[in-house]
């Protein structure tokens, strides 16, 4: 059986060993989502301590999908540069770097976009700052179109791979999730009708990254709410998203992300992934604590 310090290549991705640094706010950018000195010096550091693959903070993709100050984006091409120095310093120290691409939906908050935040319904998710709008089904295109945008500025800037961010309570989970997504046209109802957009999305970056370049997918375990998704629910929808081209899948869980009260155990998400390892065949990464 292969240890943690083997190699493993990905879909033409070597990395030198399975250790990998997951996608972590550092509220380090600018006003306009830009990369930072402190970023670069940040991500260097830990690269050099030998980890195989870092995967960068969740990254707007638009500027309505924006959560918090300091927050990275890759919503315009004038963000590619500081990206792309970001990506040399990490490749200098050895490892391979990815970025993570998210939208924020019904968690965004109008002080932040200056507009109403927006999900697949009127349901707020938790921690969200106001009941959000339900998006139309062209806006919902224009939010497609915008994260194959991104990762084709990821690639320009060099980045190895990227992920999707389809966990805590950001847009693509909002439609997963049945306490979210109240929907009744052909994007709300069923766990496959749920499953609909982010799947266009995951359809669409993967276009943009082509065939020899894997596709990483921040994986919701468990909302970890009443009424919402389940293992059970989660690993009856991994094979579709798997089917849909995903060729790893990095298991976390919660509506609100981390902070709920449950994880406070070593390893507390050990058990999702697991439990999605058991459905798949593609590599699943284990993260939290």
């Amino acid at each position: 059986m292969p240890g943690l310090f083997d190699t493993i290549n990905i879909n033409g991705l070597k990395l030198k060993n399975r250790l990998v640094m997951p996608p972590m706010a550092t509220k380090m950018a600018t006003e306009e989502g830009e990369v930072t000195e402190k970023h670069i010096k940040h991500y260097t550091a830990r690269a050099r301590g030998g980890v195989g693959l870092i995967i960068i903070e969740h990254t707007y993709v638009s500027k309505d999908g924006q959560m918090s100050p300091g927050q990275m984006g890759l919503y315009d091409d004038k963000l590619i540069h500081g990206c792309e120095q970001l990506v040399k310093a990490i490749h200098r120290e050895g490892a391979k770097v990815a970025i993570q691409l998210t939208h924020a939906g019904a968690k965004a908050s109008r002080e932040i976009t200056g507009k109403q935040p927006f999900g697949p319904s009127d349901i707020m998710p938790p921690k969200g700052s106001e009941a959000p709008r339900p998006l139309t089904v062209p806006e919902m295109n224009a939010i497609i179109k915008s994260f194959g945008e991104a990762t084709r500025r990821a690639l320009d800037a060099g980045f190895d791979s990227v992920e999707i961010h389809g966990a805590h309570g950001f847009l693509l989970c909002q439609f997963l999730s049945p306490y979210t997504n109240k929907r009744k046209d052909e994007y709300g109802g069923d766990m496959i009708k749920r499953l609909l957009f982010p799947l266009e999305v995951i359809k669409e970056v993967k276009s943009k990254l082509g065939r020899n370049t894997p596709l990483f997918y921040r994986y919701p375990g468990d909302d970890m709410v009443e009424g919402g998704l389940t293992l059970n629910d989660a690993k009856l929808a991994a094979p579709h998203v798997e089917k849909a081209g995903v060729d790893v899948f990095d298991v976390s869980a919660g509506l609100s992300g981390s902070g709920h009260e449950r994880f406070t155990q070593q390893g507390y998400f050990v058990p999702l992934a697991e439990g999605i390892k058991q459905v798949m065949k593609v590599p699943v990464i284990g993260v939290g604590n």
